[in-house]
């Protein structure tokens, strides 16, 4: 008899049981995939389906205490988690290829055999050979790290049952295939199988389990979007290639903020702890200051950071003038310039305009557009900005100076890294102590253009 496929989203997840040229739950062309249900039901087998039912219980009677964390060692990954690990939680790590992810496990699982833990690291994309040669480059070399090559899903099981490790990670999710489900490696179902089974085996054994997944060309997870709402962990590790800057950001964790994020930066030996993130994102200048550079207090997460945002504008030498932004939201780039010519009369319309953040990091917060307007009237006037000056403030489209979340913060790690002078929103006074110099409270963009070049 012939088995009954199924056909499911690889975006959203939902099942059809014909093919559809377009998904009917999001509504995305071309996202169906067949598959072989490993059930009557069309869908895969609840894990511990066999067991006993459970009972439920008061919530006042629950167990209840503190989450055990198992710190690393690496400030910059425990402070993303909330910590440290927690026993028996399911964390999916995602980026793009080459960014470092297999490079930052490694390191976190050589921290946590070095304090006595036996860790399980799965490979399903190298060879055991081409893993040994990474942590002899890296310094990870461990005994008690143990190094598995497999993509049997029940092998994997096997190995995690026998050897109770306090940290296992698979390298990647979608290498790994079960048995019992009649699709490739790497499909909506087998995916979704995989992540059901390890994550009942962790929360059973109390093993720490990291999946690292693959993203989409639009930098999300692939697989089915369930593929989040399963584990209890999911971090992005995003960075520019061409750049050593990396940031570790949190989007989902069920044991902490999501407030947070880990920098760090790449060398030839690994990762290492970035102490001072603003040095990264800030470029050395002469004692003579530069026009089209101004600095700007960002908060990545709850952490204030300083950023130079740099712009050049030149006159067209083709018919259409060019707009080019790197590392900040074009759109907002192209309403600063609408707002400067027709608020402040500035003639852009006719120029190409290039604005870029400095050190690979990507801002797209709105506090970002007065950095944006006053470098780019910088750059069109030749009139540099002092060195010791920095901007913030979200722009509307009257031409107001609208309030910034976070001032305090924003203005500390100004005041700390020496910049004396911030041009700051009017909206934002009564958050501030009073009397405290250096502050120039502007309610309008002509005022801060004003009060930035004069």
């Amino acid at each position: 008899m012939k088995a009954k496929t199924v056909f499911y989203c690889r975006e959203c997840g939902a099942s059809a049981p014909r093919w559809l040229g377009r998904c009917p739950a999001c509504g995305l062309w071309n996202t169906l995939e067949e598959a072989v249900p490993s059930s009557s039901t069309g869908y895969p087998p609840k894990a511990g389906a066999a067991e006993a039912v459970a009972k439920p219980v008061p919530l006042t009677e629950a167990a209840s205490g503190d989450e055990l964390r198992l710190a690393t060692g690496i400030g910059e990954f425990d402070r993303v988690m909330g910590g440290g690990l927690v026993h028996g939680s399911v964390v999916l790590l995602g980026g793009d290829p080459g960014i470092g992810k297999s490079t930052l496990l490694l390191a976190v699982s050589h921290r946590i055999s070095c304090q006595g833990g036996t860790v399980l690291y799965v490979t399903g994309e190298e060879s055991v050979r081409q893993v040994h040669l990474r942590a002899c480059r890296l310094g990870t070399l461990s005994e008690r790290l143990l190094i598995l090559a497999e993509t049997a899903l029940s092998n994997i099981e096997g190995c995690l049952t026998d050897l109770a490790p306090v940290l296992a990670v698979i390298d990647s999710v979608q290498t790994v295939a079960g048995e019992e489900i009649a699709s490739p490696a790497g499909s909506v179902a087998q995916v979704r199988e995989v992540a059901s089974r390890l994550s009942q085996l962790a929360k059973s054994n109390n093993i720490t389990v990291f999946l690292v997944g693959h993203v989409t060309k639009e930098g999300t997870l692939a697989g089915p979007k369930m593929l989040e709402h399963m584990v209890d962990t999911v971090l992005y590790f995003e960075g520019d290639r061409y750049h050593t800057s990396r940031i570790l950001r949190v989007a989902k964790n069920r044991f902490g903020s999501t407030n947070d994020i880990g920098i760090f930066q790449m060398g030839a030996d690994g990762l290492s702890e970035v102490t001072n993130p603003s040095a990264l994102f800030l470029t050395p200048h002469s004692a003579e200051a530069v026009a089209g550079a101004v600095v700007v207090p960002v908060l990545e997460g709850s952490r204030p950071l300083l950023v130079e945002i740099q712009a050049l504008v030149s006159p067209s030498g083709f018919g259409t003038p060019r707009r080019v932004t790197t590392g900040v939201d074009y759109s907002r780039m192209v309403m600063v310039m609408a707002v400067l010519e027709k608020r402040l009369g500035l003639g852009l319309s006719g120029m190409d305009a290039y604005v870029s953040a400095v050190g690979g990091v990507h801002l797209e917060e709105p506090p970002v557009d007065l950095g944006m307007a006053v470098a780019l009237a910088s750059s069109f006037r030749e009139a540099p900005v002092s060195r010791t000056l920095a901007v913030m403030g979200e722009i509307g489209l009257t031409g107001e100076v609208r309030a910034v979340a976070g001032i305090r913060q924003r203005v500390y790690e100004a005041r700390r890294l020496g910049f004396d002078t911030l041009v700051l929103p009017e909206a934002n006074r009564p958050e501030l102590a009073p009397g405290e110099t250096g502050m120039i409270f502007v309610a309008t963009l002509a005022q801060a253009i004003e009060a930035a070049l004069p």
